[in-house]
Order: structure tokens, then sequence, then C-alpha cells
């Protein structure tokens, strides 16, 4: 079993920053992939960036340029830097991985979630 456990989301006006973790606990094998999710109110959960083991990642149209997701692998934390942050931003954002163990093949684990809210 795996645990995630994220923070650092919060409420800033528009064009600010935020900075986001999950960190990952528990009998963990290897993570491949680590990744951000986020779902607004009233609408479904869309990809928001994921990065792989090696450092390869890929973002979402509407955050590029604007989102850096990194990882510490040493830590097993994945971390999101949020810039220039707009009110479309405002969503619970979501932790999630895929863990490959002995009895964990590729299985994805989901964090709580995190609110971010952006003022206008």
């Amino acid at each position: 079993q795996v645990q995630l456990v994220e923070s650092g989301g919060g409420l800033v006006q528009a064009g600010g920053s935020l900075r986001l973790s999950c960190a990952a606990s528990g009998n963990i094998f290897s993570i491949n992939i680590m990744g951000w999710y986020r779902q607004a109110s009233g609408k479904q959960r869309e990809f928001v960036a994921t990065i792989s083991s090696g450092g390869s990642t890929n973002y979402a149209r509407s955050v590029k340029g604007r989102f850096t997701i990194s990882r510490d692998n040493a830590k097993n934390t994945v971390y999101l830097q949020m810039n220039s942050l707009k009110p479309e931003d405002t969503a619970v954002h979501y932790c999630n991985v895929d863990h490959w163990g002995p009895s964990d093949y590729g299985k994805d684990y989901w964090g709580q979630g995190t609110q971010v809210t952006v003022s206008s």
C-alpha cells in the first residue's frame, strides 16, 4: 500500500504563485509516473502534468509555460510549481502515482486532494 499526502494549496490572487507537494510513503518498491490532476466544481477531473522516473515531463496545454512539475526520487515526492495563476486554475488538485511492487503491478494511487483557489 502507498499513501500520498498533498500540501501547499490555498487562496491566491490572480497572477500569484503556489507550490504543491505530494509525498508518497508506505511499502514503496518503484514509482514510475508521478503526476497532478485537478477537478473544478461541476467538472470532470482533468490532466495537469506528469513526470517520469527519468525526468520526462508532459503538460496540459492550459498550464504549459506557467506550471513546472518536478520530483525528488530519494524522497518519493513530486512538486508542482504554479506561476501566473488564473481564476480558471481554481480546483481541487490531486496527486497520482503508479506503483510497481510484488502486489502492485502499475497500480494507480491518488492523494486526498488539495484546494487551489485563485481570486480575480
